[in-house]
């Protein structure tokens, strides 16, 4: 399964948590996989995309971030392939348009010709 992990750090401090992936790594348990990232220009939250099988392996992970300044929020999150596969029940096919469809807007009525209008 996939999960995106929302980092907060405080005060916006990244410094410690960062030390530390510096000096020890990334402590991941055998099981989680790292697969990217992406942190906000202003260091106020870091998205991981994570992949395990096994939730425990999050929550013991989440343990060993501890005393570092960091919450973590775990999102499980699906590939649009893999949610289409399970929501539709025929695949998508493309749609063919005729060239010689009319256009959307109407063309503007014949010069005296009476505006007709509903009420």
């Amino acid at each position: 399964m996939l999960f995106m992990i929302i980092e907060r750090f405080a005060d916006n401090d990244m410094v410690p948590a960062y030390q530390r992936l510096r000096d020890k790594g990334r402590s991941f348990p055998e099981g989680l996989a790292y697969v990217d990232s992406w942190i906000e220009p202003n260091f106020a939250r870091c998205f991981q995309l994570m992949r395990c099988d096994d939730l425990r392996l999050l929550q013991e992970w989440a343990l060993r971030l501890r005393g570092l300044g960091v919450s973590l929020e775990i999102v499980p999150v699906a590939t649009v392939d893999e949610v289409l596969a399970r929501a539709l029940v025929k695949p998508l096919v493309a749609i063919e348009w005729p060239n010689d469809l009319e256009p959307a807007v109407p063309a503007k009525p014949a010069e005296g010709a009476e505006a007709i209008r509903a009420h």
